[in-house]
């Protein structure tokens, strides 16, 4: 069986293709259909890691969730990781090839289009319908040619568009009609529907605004979406940190616990965080400039896809003597993976496979050494914690989460003890993880979604004593769980699901 196929284009980055394709998963998952979504080419920092050790865009895992799916490479064939301005790690069906520049990447189309097509192939034949996310504009003409996640798709299968415009940022006219006009007759009749998104105010005002589009384009508009308030969805890369990055930093004490998140260039995976700015007792800021650091109770150092990069710029910013300072005055210190790596003594970089310095100096908070080994370890882990320094009571938790890294890290006192790997990756070289100071104040681990585990998460957070014991009953999967059925509440109230319907039941069946 092929299923059939629904593509969501956007008229430019972040016009809100990822979210609606998670909610479309959604509402056809409620509806009894065997939904999953598919990307064929995603840049972000922020992976996934699958059962079998693979890495997909953290939005390709968020929508299967929201389909009922188990996450897989097939969902997200190709995966760029931007390292600097030129070069991405190129991940291929859920492993790493090397990296690459983008024009050395664009000169091997033909080799990764048939990754693309083979893996979409693969989902037609398990699901009934693949909900397909594009990127960036179909009407970046410059890469018309080369493109292997937009038009290029769509053709491939000849599936339906709905062309997504966000009214937020203005002109949307310009957006809607502009990319219709430019798009070749080919790929504009493949275009069904429009949708404009992120309205905010009274939506009857733009009834007009859609006779026009419909008028104009001579393509239905499915609906006007409203913008919804406080999603608690993780984001898919690390564009919309700015609106928190420039949060001013408190001035007094307002109670509960006051946590800065440093935002380096090249953060990573810093979904991990979602569950502790859920908390209503916690204060969560990113930080990246040594003026809006201010005084806080916790500083986070999270993951990064540039460790000696990040480091330095650090150092170069006044962050380092930021972090340093609140430590001595009691500011508590935790680093995941990378931000791990930082508080170390050093970090040893034979390979060369981040920077050309063979070995820099940490923060030293920790009594650890990296090593950079050639091989990515990329796996899902349980671990027990093995001792009640970091929060009492803790000692024989069981955790969940997953680690991505190049890094072997040697540490004498570790408090995770390693169990229950995910097959199909490189296991890892030592049984234990993490390390700790003496009273628990500094720790680190490469366990990437430590804070979703709420039994840890509440008793770490009850040894702050400006955090209310009553505060902490939050429960990470319930605030997943009803995100994503408000996001499709809100997508059926304001679609025209009858004609979507139509679009995707009466298509002919391509490959």
């Amino acid at each position: 069986m092929t299923a059939k196929t629904l593509m969501i284009q956007g008229t430019s980055s972040s016009a809100g293709k990822s979210l609606l394709t998670a909610a479309i998963c959604r509402c056809f998952a409620r509806r009894g259909v065997r939904v999953a979504p598919f990307k064929a080419q995603n840049m972000s920092n922020n992976a996934a890691v699958c059962a079998d050790g693979s890495e997909i865009g953290r939005s390709q895992a968020l929508q299967a969730i929201a389909a009922g799916a188990p996450p897989t490479a097939d969902m997200n064939p190709i995966l760029l990781k931007p390292e600097g301005d030129s070069h991405s790690q190129v991940i291929v069906n859920g492993r790493p090839l090397g990296s690459l520049a983008a024009a050395a990447y664009f000169r091997r189309r033909s080799e990764y289009w048939g990754v693309v097509t083979d893996a979409l192939d693969r989902m037609r034949d398990e699901y009934e319908l693949v909900v397909i996310e594009g990127a960036g504009s179909p009407a970046e003409l410059n890469l018309a040619d080369v493109e292997m996640v937009n038009m290029s798709v769509a053709r491939y299968c000849q599936s339906p568009v709905l062309l997504v415009g966000d009214i937020e940022r203005g002109g949307v006219f310009a957006q809607l009609l502009g990319t219709l006009w430019l798009l070749t007759p080919e790929d504009r009749a493949l275009v069904r529907g429009l949708i404009v998104n992120k309205f905010r105010g009274d939506l009857r005002l733009f009834d007009r605004g859609v006779e026009m589009l419909q008028t104009r384009g001579e393509v239905p508009v499915l609906g006007v979406l409203p913008w919804i308030d406080s999603l608690r969805l993780p984001e898919e890369d690390a564009a919309t940190l700015s609106e928190k990055s420039f949060n001013p930093a408190p001035t007094c004490d307002a109670g509960g616990i006051n946590v800065v998140v440093i935002q380096f260039p090249h953060i990573a995976n810093f979904d991990d965080f979602d569950p502790l700015e859920n908390e209503p007792g916690v204060s969560l800021r990113y930080v990246r400039s040594s003026g809006s650091f201010g005084r806080p109770d916790l500083i986070i150092l999270p993951g990064t896809k540039n460790t000696i990069a990040d480091l330095d710029w650090l150092r170069s910013t006044g962050l380092q003597q930021c972090i340093m300072a609140s430590h001595d005055q009691g500011s508590r210190v935790v680093g995941i993976c990378g931000g791990y790596q930082m508080l170390g003594r050093r970090i040893n970089n034979p390979h060369h496979l981040e920077h050309v310095r063979s070995r820099v100096e940490g923060l030293g908070l920790l009594e650890i050494e990296t090593t950079f080994q050639h091989e990515k370890q990329t796996f899902q882990v349980e671990t027990q914690i093995t001792d009640d320094a970091i929060a009492p009571g803790t000692q024989g938790q069981r955790v969940r989460g997953y680690e991505i890294h190049v890094g072997q890290t040697v540490s004498q006192s570790t408090w995770l003890q390693r169990a229950n790997l995910s097959t199909g990756s490189v296991p890892p070289a030592n049984a234990s993880d993490g390390a700790r100071s003496a009273d628990g104040r500094v720790w680190g681990c490469y366990l990437h979604g430590l804070f979703h585990n709420d039994a840890f998460r509440h008793a770490w957070l009850r040894t702050f004593q400006t955090f209310s014991q009553d505060s902490s009953s939050v429960n990470a999967d319930d605030v997943l769980t009803t995100s994503l059925d408000r996001l499709a509440d809100a997508f059926e109230s304001h679609i025209d699901i009858q004609q979507l319907e139509q679009i995707i039941w009466h298509q002919e069946t391509s490959k």
